[in-house]
């Protein structure tokens, strides 16, 4: 007879402290256990996942723009068990300029239409055996400049289109009471400001 099996999180620890030593760090305070690992061995870590721990399940992949630390790619993977599910993170961190790391394909074949997308909105570069990949727009139209998920991109559309918070409580179009003095909302450049701009 054998003993109740590990938590997840203690086994997801164990598995990457064996094979990463302290070049992996594990969270598990909140949310997803989510481990972090350097960008040069990101391929290795989502296929330990897959391969050591289960995780044979991938449901999506992005980034998020940490502006001058750069961008730090996100993999969400679970693995299934009797009567529940459990879910792990694995993050890396690229530089800004030249933000580039190893495709997923070749671990999920799904994980290409999330690299496609991730691309297209932060810039970022995915290689297949130090290549990098031509990866066909997937939301944007051809034409479009620049990257809308990147911190430093200009939100037009709130330029053109007034902020529904734009009045403040009293204000109407019939004039009256004086307002408060008006706040741009968040992303909203200056008249001057708005435009390309150097990232």
């Amino acid at each position: 007879m054998t003993g109740p099996a590990a938590p997840f999180a203690d086994r997801l620890r164990t598995t990457y402290a064996e094979a990463f030593g302290d070049a992996a760090t594990v969270d598990d305070g909140y949310g997803p256990v989510t481990v972090d690992v350097p960008a040069d061995r990101w391929v290795e870590a989502v296929s330990l996942a897959r391969d050591g721990l289960g995780c044979t399940f991938f449901d999506w992949l992005s980034a998020v723009d940490e502006l001058e630390d750069g961008f730090r790619i996100v993999c969400h993977v679970a693995a299934h068990r009797p009567g529940g599910v459990e879910h792990a993170v694995v993050r890396t961190l690229v530089g800004r300029p030249d933000a580039a790391v190893e495709s997923l394909g070749g671990v999920f074949a799904g994980a290409r239409w999330h690299e496609r997308e991730t691309h297209e909105m932060f810039g970022i570069d995915f290689t297949a055996g130090g290549t990098v990949l031509q990866l066909e727009t997937l939301l944007l139209p051809d034409e479009f400049e620049g990257h809308p998920l990147r911190k430093e991109f200009v939100l037009a559309s709130r330029v053109a289109k007034p902020w529904p918070g734009a009045k403040e409580p009293g204000e109407s179009e019939h004039g009256g009471t004086s307002s408060r003095r008006r706040a741009r909302p968040p992303g909203v450049p200056t008249a001057e400001e708005w435009g390309p701009r150097d990232a």
